[in-house]
C-alpha cells in the first residue's frame, strides 16, 4: 500500500483538474492520495468523487503558506475543518496576499516584457489560488520563454529582480490554527535548501512545541543531510514521517506521482490524529 500525500491541481498551481490528478494516481498504482492545493480546499469534492470511482483512499489536505523573518515555510494540513473561523481567516489572508504579490511581480515583468495582469488571469482557473506558475504561463503565452521551468530559471526565482516577497503569518501560528481546526500539521520540504532559506533545528523544535505533528522527510528537494536531521527530529519527538511527490501535473515540473510515498502505518497515525474532517475510501486500520 502506497500513499502520496502532497499533490496539486488547477485549484492552485497544478496543471491538471482534481479528478485528473486522482486518475493519474490510480494509473501510477497508488493506494491513495491527498490533494493539498495552496491555501484552498476547493478541489476536495471533485477529488473525493473521483477517488471513490477509482477505489482509492482520499485524504483532504491543503498546503498553507507561512513565513518567518527570513524563511518561507509551507505547512501541510490534513483532515482539518475548512470552515473553522481561524482557518477561514488565515486562508483569506493568504489568498489576498498571493494576489497582491502576483500583481507586483507582473508590474515588474511588464516593464521589460509584453505581459499584462489580464494575460496572467487567463491562466488562472476559476477559484484557484494564484501563484508564480501562473506568471510563468503568461510568459510562455507571450513567447518570452518556452516553458514554466525556463520562466523560473530566468525570471521568477527568489534572487531575480522581478521577485516580490509575500507577507504571511508565522508558521507557529499556522500550526496552532490547524490544530484548532482538528487538522494534522506536517511541515513540507523543510530541508529544501535549493528553494531558499530553511529553518534551523531550533526553529523546528519551536514548531514541535507549538503542536506540529509531522515532517515530510522523503521529498525530492530535501537534501540527504536534511532528511537525516528530520528523521532524528521525528525520532526524538515521536513525529509522523511522510514521503510525497509534490506533484503539479505532467507539464511544468518533473515531479512524478508516487516518486516518494508515505507508509501505511504513518497514514494511520494521521487518520487517528485528525478530527476536523474525514478521509474516504478503503481506509487502513
Amino acid at each position: 500500500m502506497s500513499f502520496d500525500l502532497h499533490t496539486h491541481s488547477t485549484v492552485s498551481d497544478g496543471t491538471e483538474a482534481p479528478a485528473q490528478v486522482v486518475s493519474e494516481a490510480a494509473r501510477a498504482g497508488l493506494t491513495g492520495l491527498a490533494l493539498t492545493d495552496h491555501d484552498s480546499h476547493a478541489g476536495w469534492d471533485e477529488a473525493r468523487v473521483a477517488a471513490a470511482e477509482h477505489g482509492l483512499v482520499f485524504l483532504p489536505g491543503m498546503e498553507v503558506t507561512s513565513k518567518t523573518a527570513w524563511a518561507s515555510v509551507h505547512m501541510l494540513s490534513y483532515l482539518h475543518d475548512p470552515l473553522e473561523p481561524g482557518m477561514v481567516e488565515i486562508n483569506a489572508e493568504a489568498r489576498g496576499g498571493r494576489v497582491e504579490r502576483a500583481k507586483r511581480i507582473c508590474e515588474r515583468l511588464a516593464e521589460d516584457f509584453p505581459i499584462t495582469w489580464e494575460l496572467v488571469l487567463e491562466h488562472v482557473s476559476e477559484g484557484a489560488s494564484i501563484g508564480r506558475p501562473h506568471l510563468a504561463d503568461a510568459l510562455v503565452a507571450a513567447g518570452v520563454v518556452e516553458n514554466r521551468g525556463e520562466a523560473f530559471e530566468r525570471f521568477l526565482h527568489k534572487n531575480s529582480r522581478y521577485y516580490v516577497d509575500q507577507q504571511n503569518p508565522h508558521p507557529a501560528e499556522v500550526v496552532e490554527r490547524i490544530r484548532a481546526a482538528g487538522g494534522v500539521p506536517v511541515i513540507a520540504h523543510a530541508m529544501a535548501g535549493g528553494r531558499g532559506n530553511t529553518l534551523s533545528l531550533a526553529e523546528l523544535e519551536e514548531l514541535v512545541e507549538a503542536g506540529m505533528l509531522g515532517v515530510e522527510v522523503y521529498h525530492r528537494d530535501n537534501t540527504a543531510q536534511g532528511q537525516k536531521l528530520l528523521l532524528d527530529l521525528a525520532a526524538r519527538h515521536g513525529l509522523i514521517v511522510t514521503g510525497s511527490s509534490d506533484y503539479h501535473g505532467a507539464v511544468g515540473k518533473p515531479n512524478k506521482l508516487g516518486e516518494n510515498t508515505t507508509s501505511v502505518d504513518q497514514l494511520v497515525r494521521i487518520l487517528e490524529a485528525g478530527s476536523g474532517n474525514t478521509a474516504s475510501g478503503p481506509l487502513p486500520h
